[in-house]
């Protein structure tokens, strides 16, 4: 599947949620840039994976994250005073490093590919977006649905008991649990990425059989839904054909000058 096209050669970074997922080691060795990332490769891409970062030169492991890095937030503290500025600058000295290099990747892709479900707590995510946008590179941003089914259940299972009821509603409004179906992305991001880069998901099942890619919760939130606008599909297009964007004033598709792949 090794392409001729405008992927060959082209720097792509993955960007998301890493700090605030359910599971850091569900999400490193089995989420979406591990598929993204293959099926990109075999276009002949360079991907730029913060699970995986690139090594650099003379600076042995710099800015690597792994499982072990959320346990350093235990050392947080708000305290004022010698200790805890010491404290918090440790902190901000370490993942100074991990800023620096997604941020050098961002700044090094030719565009960037952004997970956003909108029930995930994310500070990178956006600033690596903006970065990328500043610099007039596309985004691909994949906003999902969703659901709470499960939540949905017991919330049917506990309807006759009143306490249950009470406190299930509480911990609906505590944490906060907002379903969005629809998968809407907030309305800030939408003058910001541009009308045409918003994908419903990722479209894995198209691809299943040639990539041998087993069954796991990411075809799970995928079946039974008739994706709109999935990504995968539209990069195979985008190795062939450029796209274009919607002139809001001429009420037509023009030529995209934001896709500027080099021809090196």
């Amino acid at each position: 599947m090794k392409s001729k096209g405008h992927l060959l050669g082209a720097r792509v970074y993955l960007s998301g949620p890493m700090d605030f997922v359910a599971s850091r080691e569900q999400e490193m060795r089995f989420g979406w840039r591990n598929r993204v990332g293959q099926f990109l490769r075999a276009h002949g891409t360079t991907v730029f994976d913060p699970w995986n970062k690139p090594g650099v030169r003379g600076l042995h492991e710099y800015g690597r994250e792994g499982l072990k890095t959320n346990r350093l937030r235990r050392e947080w503290t708000f305290a004022r005073g010698p200790r805890g500025a010491a404290a918090r600058a440790k902190l901000a000295d370490k993942f100074w490093e991990t800023l620096h290099i997604d941020l050098r990747m961002v700044d090094t892709s030719d565009f960037t590919i952004a997970y956003c479900p909108t029930n995930i707590y994310s500070v990178g995510t956006p600033h690596e977006i903006i970065l990328c946008r500043q610099q007039h590179k596309p985004v691909l941003f994949v906003s999902p649905p969703v659901t709470f089914p499960v939540f949905d259940q017991l919330r049917n299972h506990l309807a006759k008991d009143r306490i249950a009821k009470r406190w299930l509603k509480q911990l609906e409004a505590e944490l906060p649990i907002k379903p969005n179906a629809p998968g809407i992305p907030s309305l800030w991001y939408m003058p910001l990425v541009g009308d045409d880069n918003f994908f419903d998901g990722f479209g894995f099942h198209y691809y299943q059989k040639q990539f041998h890619w087993e069954l796991s919760p990411l075809d799970l939130q995928e079946q039974g839904r008739k994706l709109k606008n999935p990504l995968l599909p539209f990069l195979e297009s985008l190795d062939k054909k450029l796209p274009k964007k919607w002139d809001n004033r001429t009420k037509r598709f023009v030529r995209n000058d934001d896709w500027l792949l080099w021809d090196l």
